[in-house]
């Protein structure tokens, strides 16, 4: 990062009279673990199928220095398993970094297994403030029945979880609007954020959030000239956008995104939608989410 790399992020939400972002979609997790996922990036594995530079691939203690210059003053520590056995140790990793992370929204997830919900109730307990749900990559159905204790707790709790559950960059056997749809006709309190505005099922989505006032999305990689190279977003559906305006949330898969952090913001900004909105976005609606102190 470039000292003017901050001062243009810095300049953007100053320039909207925020204190600062909150960015509800970055990833921290074991360096091993990391490791591994910037090898898939590298390789331009099948779910990506393209060059995919990591822009900001340093030390963990550089990447949280580097969004403290930024001024993103809360961010989470998206991670998630793709087998069993994993979800347990990674919230174990996972409270240790909020621990020892000021302004890490303690972030934990979960697999389709038996003792899920133990291992949930557990990470509540220890002060989980958000869960990630990767359903392309677990490759796992969120209506299995051992998930639905899970979603319960989540939903009683009021606790937010950040889902990946759009068919972008490929289609997934439980990807789409209608696996997790069926998860929400049985716990419709659930606060349910939907990642990267659940591309390329834009409209999709868009429609599942009006049915459900707790439904969420994140911005994540939408908008950006790299996702609009496949994934346009239809330029119809922005009045939607407003329609929606409380509920959408800026994140950005900070650090593991081909371009540098602004882009996204200058993407957002890009839309038209009036200073309110991005206010709104980058992060008012986050705060109360959260319950964090608003502007």
């Amino acid at each position: 990062m470039s000292p003017a790399e901050a001062v243009e992020v810095r300049s953007f939400w100053q320039e909207l009279g925020l204190p600062g972002l909150i960015d509800v979609h970055t990833h921290f997790m074991p360096e091993r673990v990391l490791a591994k996922v910037w090898d898939y990036f590298d390789a331009a594995g099948p779910l990506t199928g393209r060059p995919w530079p990591i822009t900001y691939r340093h030390a963990e203690e550089q990447r949280v220095a580097t969004l403290r210059e930024f001024g993103v003053e809360a961010f989470t520590a998206m991670l998630y398993p793709h087998k069993p056995g994993m979800a347990a140790w990674l919230n174990a990793w996972a409270a240790d970094f909020a621990a020892r992370t000021p302004g890490c929204l303690h972030t934990a997830t979960f697999f389709p297994e038996p003792g899920a919900a133990a291992y949930v109730g557990e990470a509540l307990g220890r002060g989980a403030r958000v869960f990630k749900a990767h359903l392309q990559v677990g490759a796992y159905d969120p209506g299995d029945p051992l998930l639905d204790d899970v979603w319960g707790l989540l939903a009683e709790s009021g606790t937010p979880v950040v889902t990946h559950c759009g068919s972008g960059p490929v289609p997934g056997k439980h990807t789409g609007p209608g696996p997790i749809g069926g998860v929400l006709a049985r716990h419709p309190r659930l606060h349910l954020v939907v990642a990267h505005m659940g591309l390329p099922e834009y409209a999709e989505f868009l429609d599942l959030a009006g049915r459900h006032p707790s439904v969420h999305l994140d911005t994540t990689m939408a908008f950006t000239a790299f996702t609009e190279e496949r994934a346009p977003f239809p330029p119809g559906l922005r009045p939607r956008l407003l329609d929606l305006q409380d509920r959408i949330l800026l994140g950005t898969d900070y650090p593991n995104i081909p371009y540098p952090y602004a882009a996204a913001l200058h993407a957002l900004a890009g839309l038209g939608l009036g200073p309110g909105w991005l206010r709104a976005v980058c992060r008012g609606n986050a705060a109360r989410l959260f319950g964090l102190p608003e502007a």
